[in-house]
């Protein structure tokens, strides 16, 4: 869901030259090629570890101190279970998928954003997941393991997560915004003109979406991830419309950070990371929760179908989910962690767990997870537009 991660160490060296301080969805059902994949199903036991273990993930997901050594979450699990961690990083989405869909690659477990995740399951290219395998798997959120279920199957281990939320500078935005209105509207937007920070990404269409429910009721808006062609190419014209006013276009989470500490920008789409970054170095930003609602993502282990090592797998998975991983994990990337018990017994700090409502069920049950856009719009006749048609219509609408 996201390219390169920067850690929070980088973001504080940012601030410091600034300041001075749910369902699974998609088409298809073979590799790249045309190659059919195998029936695959989720493992009954597991055995002893093989010996290594292959991951494929996102920079900051498998720490092994090279980058702090105070931040080190693959040498005690190599020490504990004998499992070698192979990593590949991925720098994007679409290099995920692809990594994932060559017939001649063999990873035993991915990082999966929503972006993909759906067209993972739909091309077979990762087995179910035995919760019975995975010692914490019921002490995840219960609205996070929902998010990957197909079948009465688990395709995912949830890891992070977070909401796409409205902050603004309160010395520059007077009157607090309480609608997603004040970004995309572009009467509104205007009034910001050169000071307004998105997240580049076409997922960001599920925000203008939700916008356009609530705004445009002809559109008939049911699901912000399940958008016709003409619902996408209402969001696409609004995007259009508001690109001229738009400083910043993030992918790096620290991307967002920097014009926010310089004072350069009045409002933008973030997520609690940025919020609380800047608020603990002082700067007078607020994060809003838009009365039309607010979309989130989720970031999910899944087991790959052509790995050779599923016990060492298995073992990750049980390795990441633990409380005191999930601390790590939270800390370092500024995310929210998939297992609340890391909030227990002062693990995280009370802050932290605030600002990214760990813990808080009432608010996650309220966020509209991103899933991966696909042409079956999940009833009988409906026709939706697909990934590729969203990230055809986000290049096209940036330009």
């Amino acid at each position: 869901m996201r390219g390169s991660r920067r850690r929070t160490a980088a973001v504080s060296a940012v601030l410091a030259a600034v300041l001075g301080l749910a369902g699974c969805s998609g088409g298809g059902g073979s590799e790249g090629g045309g190659h059919p994949v195998r029936e695959v199903r989720a493992a009954d036991t597991m055995g002893p570890g093989e010996g290594s273990v292959s991951l494929l993930t996102w920079s900051g997901y498998a720490e092994d101190g090279s980058n702090d050594p105070r931040v080190d979450w693959v040498t005690p699990f190599q020490k504990k279970t004998r499992c070698r961690v192979d990593v590949k990083y991925a720098a994007n989405a679409q290099e995920m998928l692809q990594l994932m869909s060559k017939p001649n690659l063999r990873y035993d477990g991915v990082a999966a954003p929503p972006e993909i995740a759906g067209q993972l399951v739909a091309d077979r290219q990762v087995v179910p997941v035995n919760p019975d395998l995975i010692d914490g798997y019921k002490d995840l959120e219960p609205a996070l393991r929902a998010q990957l279920t197909k079948d009465r199957k688990s395709y995912g281990v949830p890891f992070t997560w977070g909401a796409n939320l409205l902050m603004y500078d309160q010395k520059v935005v007077r009157s607090a915004p309480d609608s997603w209105g004040a970004l995309f509207d572009p009467a509104e937007a205007k009034k910001y003109a050169g000071r307004l920070v998105v997240r580049d990404s076409p997922l960001t269409f599920g925000d203008v979406a939700l916008y356009l429910k609530a705004h445009d009721p002809k559109l008939h808006i049911k699901n912000p991830f399940a958008l016709t062609g003409k619902q996408l190419a209402a969001a696409q014209s609004v995007i259009a419309k508001q690109h001229p006013y738009v400083s910043t276009y993030w992918l790096n989470p620290s991307d967002a950070i920097a014009p926010f500490a310089d004072g350069q920008a009045a409002l933008g789409q973030v997520w609690p990371y940025q919020v609380d970054v800047l608020s603990r170095s002082g700067r007078s930003v607020a994060g809003v929760t838009p009365r039309e609602g607010v979309t989130g993502w989720m970031d999910a282990w899944m087991i790959g179908a052509r790995g050779s090592h599923p016990n060492c797998m298995y073992q990750w998975l049980n390795w990441v989910s633990s409380p005191e991983v999930q601390q790590q994990v939270a800390e370092w990337d500024g995310v929210a962690p998939a297992n609340p018990e890391a909030c227990g017994r002062d693990r995280l700090r009370a802050q932290f767990c605030t600002a990214y409502h760990v813990g808080d069920r009432s608010y996650l049950n309220k966020i509209i997870f991103a899933r991966t856009p696909a042409k079956d719009c999940g009833g009988p006749g409906e026709d939706c537009a697909d990934y590729a048609a969203w990230t055809r219509a986000w290049q096209t609408a940036r330009h």
